[in-house]
């Protein structure tokens, strides 16, 4: 029991070295940071990453999140741009170099190339006097007083340091760019959220020929037929001119058989629930969600702007296209 307490009590001092990191860090950023988001933002071409090791996979998630958050970014691994790849920067991109000691060999190599093809360097280091941090345009300053790791060797504290400031950075930008959520789904279609900022009702609702429809008069036994053919459990009745009068769902059909079992002479007229709920087919599926909720429903009529029928859609749809 001794020992697994021991245990916890070092993974606790692990988490506040690396949080009196961060605070110490954030007390000391300055307009050099500033500099970097300026020369960022001036940049028209991509922000291109690059770090060895350690700071090579800290390198990778900051280009990730950048890319996804309104800055054009890619990592590109310092070695293979010794031997080639150095061809995928252009002049119209910009460098951001992590490396904790700043004197990184095969960063280091890359320098006078660089510099002679002019592109703008932001170096973020440990050590402000390196020869990296030097020779950058911005330098951003990660330093940490110590590794969290009990041996002084493993980089934890300064990977965290350095992954903490590139958030920092594409946050920074993300509002500088006012970058708003439907921007970031453009780059997550394939998520929860895309789903969520990207799909209209347009692209889930049934229409034409797949849209249950039949009119005032119609007998209660043909409705059902249609409901049955559609599938959707509900149909919408119109008017003869073409408005929409009313909806009859598989809810109202339950509640007729509630009230008589003789169904025979019933028509639409006589069980449709008037002045249905509905919905603009111009706007997100997440609101077709909310509504259903609100309203304790399970489907909507869709209009148009002139409140004439064009489709239809139920939480089924919804739950299939992973809005909900």
């Amino acid at each position: 029991m001794e020992h697994k307490q021991q245990r916890l009590a070092l993974a606790r001092e692990v988490l506040h070295i690396e949080a009196d990191a961060l605070r110490s860090m954030a007390a000391r950023l300055e307009y050099s940071f500033l500099a970097a988001v300026d020369l960022i933002l001036a940049c028209h071409g991509r922000v291109v990453v690059t770090g060895i090791g350690k700071s090579g996979h800290i390198g990778n998630k900051i280009a990730a999140t950048l890319a996804s958050t309104g800055t054009p970014s890619f990592f590109m691994h310092p070695a293979e741009a010794a031997h080639g790849d150095l061809g995928m920067v252009t002049t119209h991109d910009l460098i951001l170099a992590l490396s904790n000691s700043g004197e990184s060999d095969e960063i280091i190599a890359l320098l006078p190339a660089l510099k002679r093809k002019g592109i703008p360097i932001i170096a973020m280091t440990g050590r402000p006097q390196s020869t990296l941090a030097r020779q950058a345009d911005v330098h951003l300053d990660a330093a940490v007083e110590k590794e969290a790791c009990i041996l002084g060797l493993a980089p934890t504290t300064s990977t965290t340091a350095a992954l903490a400031l590139g958030d920092a950075l594409a946050v920074t930008l993300l509002e500088a760019r006012q970058f708003k959520p439907e921007d970031f789904a453009l780059s997550h279609p394939g998520g929860s959220l895309g789903r969520r900022l990207l799909v209209h009702i347009s692209d889930l609702m049934h229409s034409g020929d797949a849209l249950p429809v039949v009119t005032l008069g119609t007998s209660l036994k043909d409705a059902l037929l249609e409901m049955t053919r559609k599938g959707l459990g509900m149909t919408a009745v119109l008017a003869a001119d073409g408005n929409l009068a009313g909806i009859f769902t598989d809810g109202d059909l339950r509640r007729t058989l509630d009230r008589t079992l003789d169904l025979a002479g019933l028509t639409i007229d006589d069980v449709m629930h008037p002045q249905p709920r509905t919905i603009a087919a111009n706007l997100l599926a997440t609101e077709a969600a909310k509504e259903m909720e609100l309203r304790k429903i399970n489907g909507l009529l869709v209009v148009d702007e002139h409140g004439r029928l064009i489709g239809a859609l139920n939480m089924h749809d919804l739950l299939k296209a992973g809005v909900v």
